[in-house]
C-alpha cells in the first residue's frame, strides 16, 4: 500500500506548530498502522523528548477520569499545554474506542492549548493501546507540556503503563479492594505516587494505612525515592493542588538522580525492540507458517527437540 510522501511531510509539519486537526490524523495514521508509519516516526523523532508523560492506572470506578480532569485543570492554571491520552476498551461492534473519557472530560473541550484523545486497546492487553508509544512522541512533538495517559484499568495486566511514562500515578478508593489486593495486582512495585481518591468515605484512613505498611515493606535503598500517599476528593477538587505538588517533586527528583533519562533510555530500548519483534513476527506469518508447522510435527514426534526447531525458525528468518 502506497502513500503521498509529501502530505505525510504536510501535516507533520502542522503537528510541530500544534495543529490539533494535524495531530489527531496522524494518530490515526499511527492506530492504523499506516505503511508511512516509518515515516512519520522518523520527520517527528527531532522534535521529541520534552514532554512529561505521566501513567494514571489504577481499578474502574475510583475516579480515574475525574481526577484528569482535575489535573488538566491545575496545569492548564500553570500555563502548561496539556495533551490527554484516554485508552478506552474497544467497542465490540466498531472495534474503535468507546469514548467514555472524552464525553467526561467535556470541561476542557473549547480549550484549544488541551488536546484529549481516545484510542481504542483494540482487544490489547496490558491496559494500552499497541499504538501508544508512537502516540505519545505525536504529543511530544505537538509541543504539550505534559501528556496523561489513563489506562482502561484491567488489573493485573495493566503494569506496562510504567514502561510508557516518566510518573507512575496510581489511583485507590476505599471499598474498590484493600491494600493486599493492590499487592496482588503488582502495582506497589510500579507506582511512583500513590493517591486515594474518595477519601471522605469510609475506609479511606485503613486504606491508607494498609498502603503505607505495604510501601514500607518494599526493598528500598536510603536513596530510593520512597513513594507518597496523596489523599483527594477529586470530584470536589480536594488534594488536587497537593498531587500536583507531590508529582513536581517527584520529576525533580528523579532529574537530579539522573533516573529521569534513564527511564527514557529503558523505554526507548523497549520499544525498540518491540518494533524489532513485531518486524520478526511479520516476517514469519509471511513465510514460515507452513515451515512451522512441518518442524512442530517433528518435535510432536521426538524427531527434533524445540531449541534446535527454534534455531531453524530464526536461521530461515
Amino acid at each position: 500500500m502506497s502513500f503521498d510522501r509529501g502530505e505525510v511531510r504536510e501535516v507533520v509539519a502542522a503537528v510541530r506548530l500544534g495543529n490539533p486537526r494535524a495531530l489527531g490524523r496522524v494518530i490515526s495514521w499511527i492506530e492504523n498502522a499506516s505503511p508511512a508509519l516509518p515515516m512519520i516516526s522518523k520527520e517527528l523523532a527531532p522534535d521529541t523528548g520534552r514532554a512529561h508523560i505521566i501513567g494514571l492506572t489504577g481499578a474502574p470506578g475510583v475516579g480515574k477520569s475525574t481526577t484528569v480532569t482535575c489535573l488538566v485543570r491545575g496545569l492548564r492554571a500553570r500555563g502548561e499545554r496539556v495533551g490527554v491520552l484516554a485508552v478506552d476498551p474497544s467497542s465490540p461492534f466498531s472495534g474503535g474506542a468507546l469514548l467514555g473519557d472524552r464525553v467526561r472530560m467535556q470541561e476542557h473541550a473549547l480549550d484549544r492549548e488541551v488536546y484529549i484523545r481516545s484510542m481504542a486497546t483494540r482487544g490489547h492487553l496490558g491496559g494500552l493501546a499497541v499504538a501508544t508509544p508512537q502516540a505519545l512522541r505525536a504529543f511530544d512533538a505537538a509541543g504539550f507540556d505534559t501528556v496523561i495517559v489513563e489506562t482502561v484499568g484491567v488489573g493485573q495486566s495493566e503494569l506496562e503503563v510504567a514502561e510508557m511514562v516518566d510518573t507512575v500515578l496510581v489511583l485507590l478508593a476505599p471499598g474498590m479492594g484493600d491494600g493486599i489486593q493492590a499487592a496482588k495486582a503488582g502495582i506497589l512495585e510500579i507506582g511512583d505516587i500513590f493517591t486515594v481518591n474518595k477519601s471522605d468515605r469510609e475506609g479511606a484512613q485503613a486504606l491508607v494505612r494498609e498502603l503505607r505498611t505495604m510501601i514500607a515493606l518494599a526493598n528500598r535503598g536510603p536513596q530510593d525515592w520512597k513513594p507518597p500517599i496523596v489523599t483527594t476528593v477529586a470530584h470536589e477538587n480536594r488534594g488536587i493542588a497537593e498531587l500536583l505538588e507531590v508529582i513536581d517533586r517527584f520529576q525533580a527528583s528523579q532529574a537530579e538522580t539522573g533516573r529521569a533519562g534513564a527511564r527514557r533510555i529503558a523505554r526507548a530500548r523497549r520499544e525498540v525492540e518491540n518494533i524489532a519483534l513485531a518486524k520478526v513476527r511479520a516476517e514469519f506469518q509471511l513465510d514460515g507458517e507452513a515451515r512451522l508447522e512441518d518442524l512442530a510435527r517433528a518435535v510432536s514426534r521426538g524427531e527434533l527437540d524445540p531449541y534446535a526447531a527454534a534455531d531453524r525458525v530464526v536461521i530461515g528468518l
